[in-house]
């Protein structure tokens, strides 16, 4: 058990590094150090945050957007995961006495099939003393723009809003809940938020056999995981966090829960990220596989494949909805001021117009190993390559061509590397599913014109004046993406010309452990923070350079950068440490597992 000192930003609000997550592949909830539910959004990551308090309160409803246990004379708190889960327990400490919060979102096997509600269940405790508590249920709908209307029962409050109801079920008195009264905690109380159904059985009951199921069923997944021997406690840590940020019922991944978390303070940067981008689910799944947890590469396929057939002969998008939706308007809430009063806060993402060519390399790259892997209950099929032929081709004809680029530059267009490089994955991993679902002939074809696409990178991305790979065609500025040609095999990291780069990167871009993602002002200026996947990506460079002990000494140094609770979001603040950018990042996630996979000690050698 973690005990977490008070921790604000320069702007008065709670550090985003100090929340937890809860959830279950169907929705999740934030909650900071006091566990108090601070972002929850449904019915799904993209819809109504009805708890947004994170993103602050409409005027004249200041408070409002939260799930509180508040502890009179509140002294200081402790929070930890229950090991190997997402279940959150935080202790409150107060003059008077203590109080035990065990937070959850319910996910198991049930007759036959998996079960995940859209419910938090809180179970409250006291631990010592006579603790008095307060809960705070204040959700608005609307983005916050539209207060509940309340009704109670004898045991339940509906909040109903103008496209759902919410229903707490509970123990508690209801009238304390409904009117926020301070009173004694004498005994356990169960807080059960979810749908307006009625609980099968009581709500103890439920409660003790939501929380039993819950904990097995992530503890019986953590002991599949594949980890290594060091670092194995951030390893599972960040597994169990992807895993939070997948939507089970169609195998999309999103790139953080959140939006509108500035990526720096006062920037504008502020971006809407609960959406799948193809490019982040693929380091996903791909961390994922490294771990041995397959069911989410078979997921993702399915969601790919579902793009590949509706695709067509239109461009592909680099970001779609959850749900498939291949258009995701961008427009600014008026209602909530945004994260420490710095908005605009944004839902949608423009992203979704962009031409990004790298998602072709993106697509093919996330199915090749579903292609090649005996293990899967249901294998890729020939029609399914004859789809993926349709992206190759795509790619070879779209490699040269101007695009945003895998930072989404909205008002700059030029032949990025880092995209050619993916079209060029694109054509190299057709031509190895080919050969392997026994089509030579294609294969040949394939590597052919792979092997084509790479001279030209080879020669129009390098720079002799910099002495390394730059970010455009003919270009003059770095860019960290130069370091994915080692990640995806496009050259060898020992190759002088990449040793070159990453010197050169290094030099430019880095700050200690941290490394920046380019050198070139963009369309809000030059950037302030480091990029946390960046930052991975140089360490993976190094391991595989065998600069080894240097790669360790700044990885540590990144682990230290994390949440109490072992969470990292988009960016870092260079000189107060401090987290900004979308929480949790899932590319921030990915490069703690995949360094972890690279620098571990192999478990022969502890044996």
């Amino acid at each position: 058990m973690v005990a977490r000192p008070h921790r604000e930003c320069a702007w008065g609000a709670d550090a985003l590094i100090e929340l937890g997550v809860i959830g279950n592949c169907s929705f999740a909830a934030l909650l900071d150090r006091d566990a108090k539910v601070v972002w929850c959004c449904v019915p799904r990551f993209d819809g109504d945050p009805v708890f947004h308090s994170l993103l602050g309160a409409p005027k004249g409803a200041e408070g409002s957007g939260v799930f509180a246990i508040e502890l009179e004379d509140h002294v200081r708190s402790e929070q930890a995961y229950d090991g190997n889960t997402p279940i959150l327990q935080t202790i409150l400490h107060g003059k008077n006495g203590s109080v035990q919060i065990r937070d959850f979102a319910p996910r198991f096997w049930w007759r036959d099939r998996l079960f995940f509600p859209q419910t938090i269940v809180r179970r409250l405790t006291p631990v010592s003393g006579s603790p008095r508590i307060r809960i705070l249920l204040r959700p608005r709908f609307d983005y916050g723009a539209t207060p509940p209307t309340l009704t109670t029962g004898s045991h339940h409050i509906r909040y109903v809003g103008p496209n759902m109801t919410l229903r707490l079920t509970t123990n508690a008195p209801v009238d304390y809940v409904r009117d926020e009264t301070l009173f004694n905690l004498h005994g356990p109380i169960d807080l059960v938020l979810g749908v307006d159904e009625t609980l099968s059985s009581g709500v103890t009951q439920t409660a003790q056999d939501f929380e039993t199921r819950t904990r097995d069923y992530w503890r019986h997944w953590a002991h599949r995981l594949a980890t290594p021997m060091e670092w194995q406690d951030a390893v599972i840590r960040a597994a169990i966090t992807l895993k939070l940020c997948t939507y089970e019922q169609t195998g999309a991944i999103v790139a953080a829960l959140t939006t509108s978390i500035p990526e720096a303070p006062h920037t504008q940067r502020n971006w809407d990220y609960r959406y799948c981008w193809i490019r982040d689910a693929y380091f996903v799944v791909r961390a994922l596989n490294r771990l041995a947890s397959m069911r989410k590469m078979e997921n993702y396929f399915r969601w790919l494949m579902n793009i590949v057939a509706s695709v067509n002969d239109d461009d592909i998008h680099p970001v779609y909805g959850v749900g498939l939706e291949a258009e995701l308007p961008e427009r600014i809430v008026e209602s909530l001021p945004g994260y420490c009063g710095m908005g605009p806060v944004r839902v949608g993402n423009q992203a979704y117009e962009h031409f990004q060519h790298d998602s072709y390399g993106n697509v093919i790259l996330g199915v090749t190993q579903a292609f090649l892997d005996r293990r899967l209950m249901s294998p890729p099929t020939r029609v399914d390559f004859l789809r993926l032929e349709a992206m190759g081709r795509k790619a070879l004809a779209l490699y040269d061509k101007p695009d945003a680029g895998m930072w989404e530059l909205r008002t700059r267009a030029r032949v990025h590397t880092s995209s050619s490089v993916m079209c060029w994955a694109a054509l190299d991993r057709l031509a190895i599913i080919a050969d392997h679902v026994g089509e030579p002939e294609r294969a040949g074809a394939w590597r052919e014109k792979a092997n084509q696409v790479r001279r030209v990178i080879l020669e129009r991305s390098w720079s002799e004046k910099r002495e390394a790979f730059v970010e455009s065609f003919e270009g003059e500025y770095l860019d960290a993406s130069a370091l994915l040609m080692i990640e995806v095999g496009f050259i060898d990291a020992n190759d002088s010309r990449m040793a070159s780069t990453v010197k050169q990167i290094e030099k430019t871009l880095a700050r200690g452990p941290h490394l920046m993602r380019y050198e070139a002002p963009d369309d809000f200026g030059a950037p302030t923070t480091a990029f946390n996947s960046c930052s991975f990506w140089r360490i993976d460079a190094l391991a595989r350079m065998g600069r080894t002990e240097e790669a360790r000494e700044h990885f540590n140094q990144l682990l230290a950068c994390r949440s109490a609770l072992g969470m990292m979001s988009e960016d870092c603040d260079l000189h107060t440490g401090e987290s900004w950018g979308n929480y949790p990042q899932t590319y921030s996630m990915v490069g703690i597992i995949n360094c972890a996979m690279r620098l571990s000690r192999a478990w022969e050698k502890a044996t």
